[in-house]
């Protein structure tokens, strides 16, 4: 038998794992400065990055996290589509300790899920079938028709029948509708009267002119009206009159959205001085584009007459956005949505107020071995926490970067607490800022429909700083809408030497909108 100096392949493996061990014993001795650089912002310069054209940051379908609705406080937090499980009471069997697992993972917390998820299946190894049997039984599943097989006569004919008995569209049944009326309840014993019923003697015009009323005050219940019976459920859908008002008015729909900044990061009133550098802004963007573009560049003179003046009466220059906005509006009507209002309200990007946005995050972390165990390999630790934002109609917003679970800090996410919490309360490390929707003039290149979307939030930093968080809405989930809020880019300024730098998105995740009903109908 060879021994180990004449035996080459024992040889190169021992000078190969000297090199590795080499190369791990020179990386964890780097200095520190180093390591904590990839920490803070990656890149500085005196510019501003352009918001608009920075591409979203990488999202993985398994990031969406299932819409939740907090109750009073106090009360635990509901997943839509799955009941509550009593949180109280301590899980005995088997499924009870899944469902609390899958209440812990929704909730972001996967270090007590996957203990939970652990102890369920040493209880019961088919526990996960049990919990799929209990709330996503097969029944609610229609089950399809296998395919017939050549020279089957008979299962074609009654493939054929079938198909002939196939339900209507959607369209198709709310036409039927149109000449229906509203029926009253009838006796509650026959050979009875029926009781009255005054909404059904009422004329079309008075009848709609109700159901906007119910609009302006709560959409979602203007809605729910559908399901009362088919005259209703026809006006609901087709009376555009009532989905116009939605849209153009500031309750729900986009006149209450903002496209410039209407408040200061402290949330005090602009300035004239915010004004003229808005304007600069714009001007700025116009120019960058023109110089891109290779257009030739305007004269002096025709500078001086492109120029807009800078509107420093507030009061005026609300009046002046409302009107672009409006003009907006209905020019996204007739191009992108095919003269839709109710179309429009559903899939034109804007911002909800009845609840705030939520990003849950999770990583692994690998801990220190220590020297005692008898183990070979590191402890592994989940990290989790969460950021929170909540916008408010007049274009402030409150951000808050903390571990406490949703359910400890929705209810405390508003101007109140934040005004008089205390040392030590989940509200003391929030933060003040504003919001606004892009415009043409942030990417003065790319058309309406291009820019429309987009979120600017900036908030207050850390001393001399101010963070900027670039986002975009989108939606995730099966008919939902502007429910996700994705990450373009995070930066800070340095309000002293007016550098820009940029903050890595390594482990951060996409905000997603739960629904809080502390806040009322419209928000605050």
């Amino acid at each position: 038998m060879e021994s180990s100096e004449t035996n080459p392949d024992l040889e190169s493996f021992r000078e190969q794992w000297r090199a590795e061990v080499r190369a791990r014993h020179q990386q964890s001795h780097r200095p520190r400065q180093h390591q904590h650089a990839t920490a803070g912002p990656s890149t500085g310069s005196k510019k501003p990055p352009p918001p608009t054209k920075k591409p979203i940051a990488k999202e993985y379908e398994e990031d969406y996290v299932p819409t939740k609705v907090f109750d009073e406080p106090g009360q635990p937090a509901t997943i839509t589509g799955i009941a509550a499980v009593p949180t109280k009471k301590e899980p005995i069997t088997a499924l009870e300790h899944y469902e609390k697992a899958v209440e812990r993972e929704a909730a972001g917390n996967l270090g007590d899920s996957l203990r939970l998820y652990r102890k369920a299946f040493r209880m019961d190894d088919q526990v996960d079938q049990n919990y799929k049997a209990k709330h996503f039984p097969r029944a609610k599943f229609p089950q399809k028709m296998a395919a017939p097989k050549s020279g089957d006569s008979s299962t074609a004919a009654a493939l054929g029948d079938a198909k002939a008995d196939q339900p209507q569209t959607m369209k198709e049944l709310i036409a039927s509708f149109a000449g229906l009326t509203i029926e009253p309840v009838p006796p509650e014993i026959e050979g009875m009267p029926q009781p009255p019923c005054p909404i059904s003697n009422l004329p079309d015009e008075i009848l709609v002119h109700i159901l906007r009323d119910v609009a302006v005050a709560d959409v979602g219940d203007f809605v729910r009206l559908a399901q009362v019976c088919k005259r209703l459920a026809f006006l609901v859908v087709t009376e555009d009159r009532i989905w116009r008002r939605i849209c153009l008015g500031v309750e729900f729909g986009f006149g209450g959205m903002h496209y410039h900044w209407q408040r200061q990061i402290t949330w005090e009133p602009l300035a004239e001085e915010d004004l003229e550098r808005e304007a600069a802004e714009e001007a700025a963007a116009a120019e960058a584009f023109t110089q891109s573009s290779g257009a030739t560049s305007p004269t002096e003179t025709e500078q001086e007459d492109s120029f807009v003046v800078p509107v420093f009466d507030l009061e005026k220059r609300a009046e002046k956005l409302a009107d672009e906005s409006t003009a907006n509006t209905l020019a996204f009507f007739n191009s992108l949505y095919g003269s839709s209002w109710q179309r429009m309200f559903r899939l034109r990007p804007r911002l909800r107020f009845n609840g705030c946005y939520i990003s849950t995050v999770n990583y692994v972390r690998s801990g220190m071995a220590n020297s005692n165990s008898i183990t070979w390999g590191a402890p592994i630790h989940v990290v989790t926490y969460y950021r929170y934002l909540r916008f408010f109609r007049d274009g402030t917003c409150l951000s808050l970067l903390t571990t406490a679970e949703p359910n400890d800090v929705v209810h405390h996410l508003t101007r109140e607490t934040y005004a008089s919490h205390h040392s030590g309360h989940v509200m003391e490390s929030a933060l003040k800022g504003r919001w606004r929707l892009a415009r043409a003039g942030d990417n003065p290149g790319a058309s309406l429909s291009e820019v429309e979307g987009d979120v600017m939030v900036e908030t207050e930093g850390v001393s001399k700083y101010v963070y900027r968080l670039d986002l975009t809405l989108k939606s995730a989930g099966k008919g939902a809408r502007n429910n996700k809020l994705a990450w373009r880019g995070f930066y800070s300024w340095n309000r002293l030497t007016d550098d820009w730098a940029e903050f890595t998105l390594r482990n951060d995740k996409p905000f997603f909108f739960s629904r809080v009903r502390s806040y009322g109908v419209m928000g605050a």
